[in-house]
């Protein structure tokens, strides 16, 4: 029990403290409080959403999702502290009136047992976590790209020094209070259910044991109140904003954008984000829950590739101007605007445009940050606001608004790709089992197009009844929405969600992933709710119905998982179910499933120049695969979506001398089927294509032309095969088949006199 002179000063420490503690707390509240409404709901279901955050923060399950050895370390902090606030309110209470506990029962054999072990964990994990950071080489996991825009307080060493006064608390807070556990032990004799107290006794004595244990007291508790005015200032704040982002965490899947309501009727219309107050309030406790661990940067692809986004700088110079704003301009928390905008401190627009909405960072970050959405508020005020957004995009955008394709290839054309095969539209199958959407990519992209008449030879080899939209479809938005250019796509969207309510079909497969996610998902916020499968997903029923047999190829095969396909809409297994049974050697990916690498054309990068870096991330990923596939034989990478092939098709590393095919699943079931039914041969090795162009460099030089975007492609196709003998009645056969880049290269024209696609 402490002296009562020390009962008196502690009393006034701590009403000091306390107050203005609390006061920095409630001021951090309000700064949250200053960012905009948000458009998802995010206290629906609240004892669910109550029992997700109390599991979710006691499991540590985000946390030790990776760096599994780090986060043994952390959950010795994090243990320890979720025990100390009942041992420091013991400890409170010991001082003030004649109370110990002893462990002479059950309850006081736990609780000491507990204390002490904790208290020699908690210091095992804070030094461990020092000498990682500030020591090993792995301190290079805490910083940032030269092309990374930082927070003058950032570069000012803010982070280190915050990280050095966190440590330093947490070493001097748990180590004086074990110091006070060895002082009294020194008095009371050692106690084997306390054996780091007990070891601590023999550095005291009798005559100094009670001065130790006032300071061990003071120590302890003292330096909790003292670091109270910090508190909210500090990183160690995510102690408590991270528990309160599970609460309020999104239920839509990283795949869904929020809803942007535009009021075209308004003198001044508002998109987006131009300053913190406009970002949703989520955003702004996003930047308090980060615990700038630089996860997210270490998977971002645009970080991977030497580009100026980072995630993890974006969330951390968020925070660092609300703390500054907290310093210099207080009246931002009673509503007057934040000095500056985010383009000026958050990111560059450099950064911005590097995204490539993959969404790894949301699915990596231990307290669920979405700096993917803060990217896209900003697009939406660049674009829609600003006008202010890559010039390779309005070509794209024209192309949308015109032709209803971001190729900007002429509708009529949209149902070129089934020349040859026996497709009907929805007028003349009215009632199909399945519409097929086929998507922008497969209407006008040679290598896309493949696909779709692979699967819809699969599709009449099965018997099923399906039928397409044909000219009544038209793009989805994705890359639209993606791009900022909200009213685009809900222009877009809402044409398609009137055909496809009219329409009403039973069940619609889609063989672009960005596709399927924007009808099943994205269209819900429009009134369209349709059941949306992914090909591979329904090719897999029909394998497992009996409805297709195959043989085994050949070949090694990997498996890339697209980021819209996996990551944001989590179908991993029926791609690669149905690999398993194509070829006897499939070969994983060092990153694959929800750890896997993106292709690079997603966020519409596919339209734009990829921003500069130290390599493309096409290259990246590609790289990856050959390395996987060393040493095999007839090697294939096998992608679920257009935009995947493209870019993995056409990137520069093809051109070396250990290329590899790139094809679509549905193409290696056909080649399958077709080989068990006896109708081609054994598929040989493919040749290594002729190096390409990307397909950005191709949309860049047709912007400067003034011609239609028709991203170019690279591998050889594959003859197309005769289509099964359709069942009567059946539309007219159109005319034979052969892609545009197969008839380019047999014609082979003079270059001077090759023409655009028709407009």
């Amino acid at each position: 029990m402490l002296p009562f002179a020390h009962k008196i000063a502690f009393l006034l420490f701590a009403v000091v403290t306390v107050t203005i503690g609390l006061r920095g707390f409630y001021r951090v509240y309000r700064r949250i409080r200053r960012g905009s409404q948000d458009s998802d709901a995010r206290f629906d279901h609240l004892p669910q959403r109550l029992w997700y955050a109390l599991i979710t923060t006691l499991t540590q399950s985000r946390t030790f999702r990776r760096r599994p050895a780090i986060s043994f370390f952390h959950s010795f902090i994090f243990y320890g502290f979720v025990f100390y606030i009942l041992v420091n309110m013991v400890d409170a209470v010991e001082g003030f009136v004649p109370f110990t506990i002893r462990s002479v029962s059950w309850p006081g054999i736990v609780y000491n047992l507990l204390a002490d072990l904790l208290s020699a964990l908690v210091l095992i994990g804070v030094v461990a976590l020092v000498v990682r950071r500030f020591l090993l080489p792995s301190r290079r996991d805490f910083s940032f790209n030269q092309r990374t825009m930082l927070h003058q307080d950032v570069k000012h060493s803010r982070i280190r020094i915050d990280s050095l006064i966190v440590s330093t608390f947490i070493l001097f807070h748990v180590g004086s209070r074990a110091v006070g556990a060895g002082a009294k032990l020194a008095v009371e004799g050692p106690d084997r259910f306390q054996p780091f107290a007990s070891l601590l006794s023999h550095a005291f004595t009798s005559g100094n044991a009670e001065a130790w244990r006032i300071f061990g007291f003071w120590g302890a508790l003292g330096s909790v109140l003292a670091f109270l005015m910090y508190f909210p200032y500090s990183k160690h704040i995510h102690i408590f904003a991270a528990p309160a982002n599970y609460l309020a965490a999104r239920r839509p899947s990283s795949g869904v954008l929020p809803a942007e309501d535009l009021d075209l009727e308004s003198e001044s219309l508002k998109a987006g984000a131009n300053k913190l107050e406009d970002l949703a309030w989520p955003r702004l406790l996003d930047a308090y829950a980060c615990i700038q661990c630089n996860r997210c940067q270490d998977v971002c692809p645009a970080t991977a590739t030497g580009k100026a986004l980072s995630p993890s700088a974006l969330e951390i110079n968020k925070r660092m101007e609300l703390n500054s704003l907290a310093r210099h301009q207080p009246g931002f928390e009673a509503g007057e605007s934040s000095p500056r905008p985010l383009l000026t401190f958050a990111l560059s627009p450099e950064a911005a445009w590097a995204c490539t909405t993959c969404g790894a960072c949301m699915e990596v970050c231990p307290v669920q940050d979405e700096p993917m959405l803060d990217i896209i508020d900003i697009r939406r005020h660049q674009v829609m606001i600003q006008g202010d957004f890559p010039a390779q995009l309005q070509t794209a955008f024209r192309g949308m608004e015109r032709t209803r394709n971001p190729w900007g290839i002429n509708h009529d054309k949209r149902m070129d790709w089934a020349e040859g095969l026996s497709v009907k539209t929805i007028e003349e199958n009215p009632q199909p089992d399945v519409l097929y959407w086929v998507g922008c990519a497969a209407s006008y992209d040679p290598q896309s197009q493949k696909t779709a008449r692979a699967f819809v030879q699969l599709l009449d080899h099965a018997g099923v009844n399906f039928a397409v939209l044909g000219k009544k479809e038209c793009c989805t938005g994705d890359s639209a929405r993606r791009s900022g250019n909200e009213l685009l796509y809900q222009q877009l969207a809402g044409q398609n969600v009137s055909t496809l309510n009219q329409v009403n079909p039973k069940l619609i497969v889609a063989t672009c992933p960005h596709c399927m996610n924007t009808v099943g998902k994205e269209y819900r916020q429009l009134g369209g709710n349709f059941r949306v499968m992914h090909h591979t997903e329904y090719l897999e029923t029909l394998i497992a119905q009996g409805k297709l047999q195959t043989a085994v190829a050949p070949a090694t095969v990997t498996y890339h998982d697209p980021c819209y396909l996996g990551r944001h809409n989590g179908v991993y297994d029926a791609p690669r179910n149905l690999l398993n049974i194509l070829s006897n050697d499939l070969v994983e990916l060092d990153r694959n499933r929800e750890n896997s690498f993106c292709c690079g054309a997603g966020g519409a990068q596919f339209w734009k120049e990829e921003e500069p870096g130290t390599q493309k991330i096409s290259d990246n990923r590609y790289r990856e695969a050959q390395q996987a596939l060393a040493g095999g034989e007839n090697r294939v990478l096998a992608v679920g979506c257009p935009f995947c092939k493209s870019m993995l098709d056409s990137t520069a590393a093809r051109g070396q001398a250990d290329a590899i095919a790139v094809k679509d699943v549905a193409e290696l079931l056909l080649e399958s089927v077709e080989k068990k039914l006896g109708k081609i041969a054994t598929p040989a090795p493919a040749n290594p294509p002729e190096p390409q162009p990307s397909a950005s460099s191709v949309v860049t030089a047709k912007s400067q032309a003034g011609d239609p975007v028709a991203p170019a492609t690279s591998s050889e196709p594959r003859p197309a095969t005769t289509p099964p003998t359709p069942a009567d009645p059946q539309p007219a056969k159109r005319k034979t088949w052969t892609p545009k880049a197969a008839a380019a290269k047999e014609q082979q024209p003079n270059p001077a006199e090759t023409k655009p696609p028709d407009a």
